[in-house]
C-alpha cells in the first residue's frame, strides 16, 4: 500500500521572548519613576495602574519582583507601597559619583558660545564659594574670575544664587551670624534689603549682580539643583559692566535653560 502522506503539521509560534522581557523591565522602569515624581511616599496598586495605563495584576506582577530585590517596601497594614532600602542605596551611590565639574563642562563651554561671554561654575563651602571652572570667550575683552578664592555668600550673582536656594533655616542663620561685609560699593549688606533680593532670585530662578563682588563687572547666576531643590553648584555667565546692562535678559534666558537641564541631571523635577 501506498504511505498516507502525514497530516500538515500547524506553523510552530515562537515568541520573541526578547522583546517580552524589553517590555517588563520597560514597565518596571515605569513604576520605579512614579514613586520619584509623585507627591505621596507612598502609592497603591490602584495608583500605579491607572498612572502607567496597564492592569492591576501586571502592576501586582512588577511589584512582587521589585519587592523581592528590596526595590520597594509594603506596607503590609495600608497595602501601600514605597521605596526600598535598594533604591535608595541606588540614589547614594549615583551621588557619591557625581562629579559635578565633569557634568557641566561641555554646558559651561556651549553657554559661552552662545552668549559671547565668560561662564563660570562655583560650589559653596561653608559660609563661602569658589569658582572651580571658568570657559573664556574668544574676543578682545573679556572677565576672568580667579578659581579656588572664597567669596562670601552675599556678594555677587554666583553667591545670591547660592544663598536664596538654599534651605531657610541655613540661610536665615547666614544672614544673622554676624554683620555682612562689602567687598564693593555695591555689596547688598543690609539684610532687609538682601532678603528681599532673595525672595525676588526664588521666584525669578537667577541672581544679577553689577558690580556688588568686583568693580565694573556684571553677571547673572543660576544654581544646579538636587533632587531636594537644593543648589549643588551655581553657573554664571559674567561681562564687563557696561556691555553686560544691554545683553543680560538674553544671557539669563539662555543660563536658565542650561541650568535647568543640568538640575535635571542631578535629580530636580522638572
Amino acid at each position: 500500500m501506498p504511505t498516507q502522506p502525514s497530516p500538515a503539521q500547524p506553523p510552530v509560534v515562537r515568541r520573541d521572548s526578547g522583546s517580552q522581557t524589553v517590555a517588563t523591565v520597560e514597565r518596571a522602569a515605569d513604576v520605579l519613576v512614579l514613586f520619584t515624581e509623585s507627591d505621596s511616599p507612598t502609592l497603591g496598586v490602584t495608583e500605579i495602574a491607572e498612572n502607567l495605563g496597564t492592569s492591576k495584576a501586571a502592576v501586582h506582577r512588577i511589584l512582587a519582583s521589585l519587592r523581592s530585590r528590596h526595590l520597594v517596601h509594603l506596607d503590609e497594614e495600608s497595602h501601600r507601597y514605597s521605596l526600598g532600602t535598594t533604591a535608595m542605596r541606588l540614589g547614594a551611590a549615583y551621588q557619591e559619583r557625581v562629579d559635578v565639574r565633569q557634568i557641566a563642562a561641555a554646558d559651561l563651554r556651549a553657554l559661552s558660545r552662545l552668549t559671547g561671554e565668560t561662564t563660570t561654575l562655583s560650589v559653596r563651602t561653608g559660609d563661602a564659594r569658589v569658582y572651580i571652572d571658568q570657559v573664556t570667550p574668544q574676543r578682545e575683552v573679556i572677565m576672568a574670575v580667579s578659581l579656588g578664592i572664597r567669596y562670601p555668600l552675599h556678594a555677587g550673582s554666583s553667591s545670591k544664587a547660592f544663598l536664596a536656594f538654599l534651605p531657610e533655616d541655613e540661610r536665615e542663620a547666614y544672614l544673622e551670624r554676624e554683620p555682612l561685609g562689602s567687598l564693593t560699593g555695591e555689596t547688598m549688606v543690609d539684610v532687609y534689603e538682601l532678603r528681599r533680593e532673595l525672595d525676588r532670585i526664588r521666584t525669578a530662578g537667577y541672581a544679577t549682580s553689577f558690580g556688588e563682588r568686583q568693580a565694573g563687572a556684571a553677571s547673572t547666576a543660576a544654581p544646579l539643583l538636587d533632587h531636594r531643590g537644593e543648589p549643588v553648584a551655581v553657573i554664571s555667565v559674567c561681562g564687563p559692566r557696561e556691555r553686560f546692562l544691554e545683553e543680560a535678559d538674553a544671557c539669563s534666558r539662555a543660563l536658565l535653560e542650561t541650568t535647568r537641564r543640568l538640575s535635571e541631571r542631578l535629580g530636580a523635577r522638572a
